[in-house]
């Protein structure tokens, strides 16, 4: 987006959005010799970006397939690699603002067994109903960059420190956002960026802002204010329990994920239902759900409570 708008003879720019994303697309700009304002409802934390997992996982659902177009791919391809890059220099900062951390997939079927989703009816796809039907219509990037990003490795039951039989391990970039946040933040008023609160309620608004160039950053925001019915929601809900920094890692397991991150433990429901890649597909109910979150909670302290360290 930056790029495009080097290409005019305006210098000022105005952001839309004070998410991970705006503060992101600001800082761009800026880095590119730009004057940019943020116009924006809500600023950190109480953006709805902050209650995200923050896991580096750049094609996870990250668009369908046939509505993304072939040439998407390569244009993927090509942010992911700038986005790795960037954010590898957030390293070692204080605060941990990005960080790597291990992640372990664990199973009770082998890996190389076909998952067998639930029955649930669906039919159609996205272009006969407007809302994707089945796992097969999400777009898989993540071959493109495999040089780049560390591999997973499957453990051998001797190197397996959970009950599960089958582990998987890999390295996981992740942002912690309370730091990572309130460095976005400072780097963006130290280099001169200007906010104003404002709440937009149609894009006509927009007209009477003095910036000629605008980058809309509103998130799931824009699906109402433009209309946009193409953004959907795709991802379950996440709970928040106190801060582990003894427990540095991350898990997925039966449909539950846990990240232990400096701002907290984050516990997500992302397929309880045995429903693949549908899990929590089209959901967008942002109220907390007391009840999934117990039920991810209980699959975790479940397996824990097999662990050979909780029987001795």
């Amino acid at each position: 987006m930056v790029e495009k708008v080097s290409t005019t003879l305006q210098r000022k720019v105005a952001v839309i959005g004070c998410g991970i994303i705006g503060l992101t697309t600001a800082l761009t700009a800026q880095r590119a010799g730009f004057d940019v304002t943020i116009y924006t409802k809500d600023l950190l934390p109480r953006t709805r970006s902050v209650r995200a997992n923050g896991s580096w996982t750049p094609d996870s659902r990250v668009s369908l397939t046939a509505p993304a177009g072939p040439g998407f791919a390569d244009l993927w391809e090509k942010m992911a690699r700038i986005s790795w890059a960037t954010y590898r220099d957030y390293l070692g900062l204080p605060g941990n603002p990005v960080e790597f951390i291990e992640h372990f997939v664990l199973s009770d079927r082998p890996f190389n067994t076909p998952h067998e989703e639930s029955p649930d009816g669906r039919t159609g796809d996205y272009a006969s109903t407007g809302m994707p039907q089945h796992g097969t219509e999400f777009a898989r990037y993540s071959d493109r960059i495999k040089d780049i990003v560390p591999a997973a490795e499957e453990l051998h039951p001797s190197e397996n420190p959970f009950a599960a039989p089958y582990a998987k391990r890999n390295t996981l970039m992740l942002y912690n956002f309370a730091s990572y946040g309130h460095l976005l933040m400072s780097e963006f008023f130290q280099a001169g960026g200007h906010v104003v609160i404002r709440e937009f309620h149609d894009p006509s608004e927009l007209t009477s802002l003095p910036e000629k160039i605008i980058i809309n950053c509103p998130g799931y925001a824009a699906r109402d204010w433009w209309n946009d019915k193409s953004l959907i929601p795709v991802r379950g809900q996440t709970a928040w329990l106190p801060p582990r920094p003894d427990l540095p890692y991350g898990l997925h397991y039966q449909g539950a994920s846990a990240v232990s991150k400096t701002d907290g433990l984050m516990v997500q429901a992302y397929d309880l239902n045995n429903e693949g890649e549908m899990g929590s597909v089209g959901n967008s109910f942002e109220h907390p759900d007391r009840s999934e979150s117990e039920r991810a909670i209980k699959v975790l302290a479940d397996l824990f409570a097999r662990s050979p360290l909780s029987e001795g």
